[in-house]
C-alpha cells in the first residue's frame, strides 16, 4: 500500500440509509410490487383484518345488538374455568387431531406412493380423491345409512349376520362410539390436497437420484424412498403436515352431519362445534371470538413446531 492513497479509499464505505434501501428496492422492482398489491389488499381485508377483529372482540361482551363492551379476560376465565363443555370439545378435538392428523398424513403419503408405482395412475388418483371432493351431506347420507342405529343399518345387519351381536348398536347415540364414527368418515374423506401434493411431489423427483442411489448401495424401493424421496420432498411433506394439522383441528361439518349440535352427551362436541354453536346460534359473539382465538393459536403454533422440523434446515 503506497502512501500516496488518499484517506477516502481507506476509509469503509459508510452503509447507505434504510429509506435509500428501500427507495432503490422500488426503483428495482416496482413492477412486481403492483402486481402484489392486489392480493395483498385482499389479504389484509379478509384475513388479516378479521383476525384482529376476533382478537379484539374477545376482550368484549358482543351480542350483535348492542355495541361491543370491554369485559377484559373474563372470556378467557369462563373459556378454561367454568366452561365444562368447552373443555370436552377440546378433548375430543385433541383426540381426533392426534389420531386422524397422522393417520391421514401417512395414508396419503402411501396411497401417493403406491399410485406412483403402478399402471392406470389417474384411475388410481380419481378413486382415491373423489370422496374429498364430494359434498359432505352427500357423503353423510351414505355413512348414516351405514352406521344406522337399528338392524337395517349396513353394518348392524352384516355383525348380526356373522352373529358377532345379536341386538343393533346405536353407532351413533352412544358417547364411546360416536367420535370413531367421526374418525373414520374424516378419515375416509381425508384424501385430498394433501394426497396430490404428495403425488405431484413423486413424479417430480429426478430419476438420475435413484440410479445414484443404486450406485451407492440404495438396494430396495423403501430404502429409496428413506434416503431419497423424503429429503428431496421435505416442502410438500412440510405443506402436508400444515394442511393435515388445519383440518384436524377444524372437523364440523362431519361431526355435526353426523352426531348431530349438540352430540349426545357431547360425545362428538369439538372446538369449531363450540364456536359455532355461541357464534351463530346463541349470538355471542365476544365469547366465540374468544374461542376462535384459541383456535388459532393451537393451530398456529404447530404449524410454526412442524415448520421447524420439516422446514429447510439452511
Amino acid at each position: 500500500m503506497s502512501g500516496s492513497e488518499p484517506l477516502s479509499t481507506l476509509a469503509p464505505a459508510r452503509p447507505a440509509s434504510r429509506w435509500t434501501a428501500v427507495k432503490q428496492a422500488w426503483r428495482q422492482y416496482h413492477t412486481m410490487y403492483l402486481f402484489m398489491l392486489p392480493f395483498f389488499i385482499l389479504f389484509l381485508i379478509f384475513v388479516v383484518a378479521p383476525v384482529l377483529t376476533a382478537a379484539y372482540l374477545s376482550f368484549t361482551y358482543y351480542n350483535m345488538l348492542q355495541p361491543p363492551r370491554w369485559i377484559g379476560l373474563s372470556n378467557y376465565r369462563l373459556l378454561f374455568v367454568e366452561d365444562d363443555i368447552f373443555i370436552t370439545a377440546i378433548q375430543n378435538t385433541l383426540a381426533f387431531a392426534l389420531i386422524t392428523g397422522p393417520v391421514s398424513y401417512a395414508l396419503s403419503f402411501t396411497l401417493a406412493w403406491f399410485i406412483n408405482r403402478v399402471k392406470l395412475r389417474q384411475v388410481y388418483t380419481l378413486a382415491f380423491y373423489a370422496p374429498s371432493i364430494t359434498s359432505g351431506i352427500a357423503m353423510s347420507v351414505i355413512w348414516l345409512y351405514f352406521f344406522a342405529n337399528d338392524r337395517y343399518g349396513l353394518l348392524n345387519y352384516l355383525v348380526m349376520n356373522i352373529g358377532l351381536i345379536r341386538e343393533p348398536v346405536a353407532w351413533l347415540k352412544e358417547q364411546s362410539t360416536i367420535l370413531p364414527v367421526i374418525m373414520i368418515i374424516s378419515l375416509w374423506m381425508s384424501l385430498g390436497t394433501s394426497f396430490l401434493v404428495f403425488l405431484a411431489g413423486l413424479q417430480d423427483v429426478p430419476r438420475e437420484l435413484y440410479d445414484a442411489g443404486a450406485v451407492d448401495g440404495v438396494g430396495n424401493p423403501f430404502q429409496e424412498v428413506w434416503y431419497i424421496t423424503l429429503p428431496v420432498m421435505r416442502p410438500q411433506l412440510l405443506f402436508g403436515a400444515v394442511m393435515a394439522i388445519v383440518s384436524s383441528f377444524s372437523v364440523f361439518g362431519i361431526a355435526v352431519q353426523v352426531a348431530g349440535l349438540p352430540s349426545p352427551l357431547y360425545a362428538g362436541h369439538t372446538i369449531v362445534a363450540h364456536l359455532y354453536d355461541y357464534g351463530f346460534i346463541r349470538f355471542e359473539m365476544g365469547y366465540a371470538s374468544a374461542i376462535a382465538v384459541v383456535l388459532f393459536i393451537a393451530t398456529f403454533v404447530l404449524s410454526r413446531w412442524v415448520m421447524r422440523i420439516l422446514g429447510d434446515s439452511e
